[in-house]
C-alpha cells in the first residue's frame, strides 16, 4: 500500500471509529435535524451533560460538528452538524476501501406534484424579516422550481435590507418586490416545516396548526457584524442556506418517493 492510501485509510479508519460511537452517531443525527443546545440534547438522549460535551468535544475536534454562541442567550450555545464535512469523509472512507466507491450528493428531485399542490409548505422565521428569511423563501422555492412554496416572517420585521435583494440577485434571484410581514399573519395556516434562522425568534415563536416539523438554523444576522461593509457577510449568509435548503429539499424529496 503505498503512502497515499495508508493515509486515506488511516482517515478513514479514524472516522468510523468516531462516528460509530453509539453516542456520538446519535447527537450527529440529531444535529442533522436541527441545531440544538447542549441542554436540549441531554433531554433528546438521556444522557448526561458532561458526557455529551465531552463526545460534542471530540465531534467539534474533527469538524463533524460546530457551535456558535446564541443571540438569545449569550451564556448558550447552539451546536449544528456540518453534514457536508460528514459526506466527505464518508466519500473518502469509500474510496479508500475501493477505488469504485463513490459518494454523490444528495440531489433535491421534486417531481410530482403540479403547481398550485406544493410537495410541501415552509415558513421561515427571523426577527426582521429583512433578510434571512426573505433570502431563504426566494430561495427555497428557486431552488424547487417552485414545487415547495415558502413563506417567511419576522417577530419585528422592519424593511428589506439592500444587501440582501444585491445578494440575491447575484444567485439571479429577485427579491426587489418581497415586503416583510409579521409572523401573526400565519399563525392560523398549516406548514410541513417551520424553519427558524435566529436564536430570539426561536424563543418567541408560537405552535402551528398540525404539528409541523420544527427545524432551527442558528444562523448570524448579517447585518450586526459591525463592518462598513457587510455584503461578503450576506454572501456567507446565502452559501449557508444554499447549504442547509439543499439538504432539506432532499430530506423532502426522499419523504414524497417514501410516502411519508
Amino acid at each position: 500500500m503505498g503512502s497515499k492510501e495508508s493515509a486515506l485509510a488511516t482517515v478513514s479508519q479514524d472516522f468510523l471509529q468516531l462516528a460509530g460511537h453509539p453516542v456520538r452517531w446519535r447527537l450527529l443525527r440529531e444535529l442533522a435535524r436541527s441545531d440544538r443546545r447542549v441542554g436540549e440534547l441531554t433531554g433528546l438522549l438521556g444522557q448526561p451533560q458532561n458526557l455529551l460535551s465531552y463526545h460534542l468535544g471530540r465531534l467539534r475536534a474533527v469538524g463533524l460538528v460546530s457551535a456558535r454562541r446564541s443571540s438569545a442567550d449569550g451564556r448558550d450555545f447552539y451546536y449544528r452538524a456540518e453534514v457536508g464535512r460528514f459526506a466527505d469523509l464518508l466519500a473518502t472512507t469509500g474510496r479508500s476501501l475501493h477505488p469504485g466507491l463513490r459518494l454523490d450528493p444528495a440531489a433535491p428531485v421534486l417531481d410530482g406534484p403540479l403547481p398550485g399542490a406544493p410537495l410541501a409548505r415552509l415558513l421561515f422565521l427571523c426577527t426582521g424579516n429583512s433578510a434571512r428569511s426573505q433570502m431563504a423563501e426566494a430561495m427555497a422555492e428557486a431552488r424547487s422550481d417552485h414545487r415547495v412554496r415558502a413563506c417567511s416572517a419576522g417577530s419585528h420585521p422592519k424593511p428589506l435590507h439592500p444587501n440582501a435583494v444585491r445578494v440575491m440577485a447575484e444567485r439571479g434571484i429577485d427579491l426587489g418586490t418581497r415586503r416583510p410581514k409579521h409572523l401573526s399573519v400565519f399563525t392560523a395556516e398549516r406548514f410541513d416545516y417551520v424553519i427558524t434562522l435566529c436564536d430570539k425568534v426561536r424563543e418567541v415563536c408560537p405552535e402551528f396548526p398540525g404539528h409541523p416539523g420544527y427545524i432551527h438554523w442558528s444562523m448570524p444576522d448579517p447585518a450586526a457584524d459591525g463592518a462598513e461593509d457587510t455584503c461578503p457577510s450576506f454572501r456567507r449568509v446565502a452559501a449557508d442556506l444554499d447549504t442547509r435548503i439543499g439538504y432539506l429539499l432532499a430530506t423532502i424529496a426522499a419523504s414524497g418517493r417514501d410516502g411519508q
